[in-house]
């Protein structure tokens, strides 16, 4: 049986000091489509930060492509990111360079050195996500939605085993939210795992997936066809 990318066993998710979710039970494994749906507060974004060793674990198992987070050492931390990607609400792009700049200097920081393998890594990303003829733009020139675009290409670079997209559609309108979603949903065909925090119950709805609800300082999988989860 292969080992699930992200595992989670009676662990307790903080927020800075606080739990935010007690005895947390959930395996991410290789190819699936997970959303993490709850109110604003509810532990969702915890979790994220959780399996990108932001916020440490005091309690239970927890592990993430590989790493045992209970304890991760800081030299560990930089390698435990590169096997994954990870998309915000708000882009993160950096504005005063260009979109190839911006995929160059991750890129360098993660180690690569050669020209031609950088060049042809980032032509390759950028051409995935539909956005081939804008490596020269800066962010600014860019909609909100290609900008998103850029940033899974960000997220790609590295050829991770799970993308991490904490509220990827939040500040695009509904047209574009569906565009954003179904590149997703084609990464995830390809054989890319994909974990989506969401309060936006439409999403989940239209493009079905793994469901884990937070509520009442819990998080558990509903498994029923009908999802019962007030956003």
């Amino acid at each position: 049986m292969q080992q699930p990318l992200i595992h989670f066993k009676d662990a307790d998710i903080l927020n800075g000091e606080n739990i935010v979710i007690y005895s947390l039970d959930m395996d991410i494994q290789p190819g699936d489509f997970v959303y993490i749906v709850g109110k604003v507060g509810s532990g969702k974004t915890s979790i994220i930060r959780t399996v990108t060793a932001e916020n440490p674990i005091h309690k239970g198992e927890a592990t993430a492509c590989g790493y045992n987070l209970v304890g991760i050492r800081s030299r560990d931390i930089p390698f435990l990111r590169r096997s994954m990607g990870v998309v915000f609400q708000d882009f993160q792009l950096l504005t005063d360079r260009s979109v190839e700049s911006n995929l160059e200097f991750v890129l360098r920081a993660t180690g690569w050195k050669e020209r031609a393998l950088i060049d042809a890594r980032i032509t390759e990303v950028l051409e995935a996500v539909g956005m081939g003829t804008k490596a020269h733009k800066m962010p600014h020139q860019l909609s909100g939605g290609e900008q998103q675009r850029i940033a899974i290409a960000r997220a790609l670079l590295n050829k991770p085993a799970v993308i991490l997209a904490d509220e990827p559609t939040g500040n695009l309108d509904g047209e574009t939210a569906d565009e954003i979603l179904q590149l997703l949903r084609d990464l995830n065909a390809a054989g890319t795992a994909i974990v989506m925090v969401t309060h936006n119950r439409a999403i989940f709805e239209k493009y079905p997936g793994r469901v884990f609800t937070c509520e009442n300082e819990h998080c558990h999988e509903v498994f029923d066809e009908g999802i019962d989860v007030t956003l």
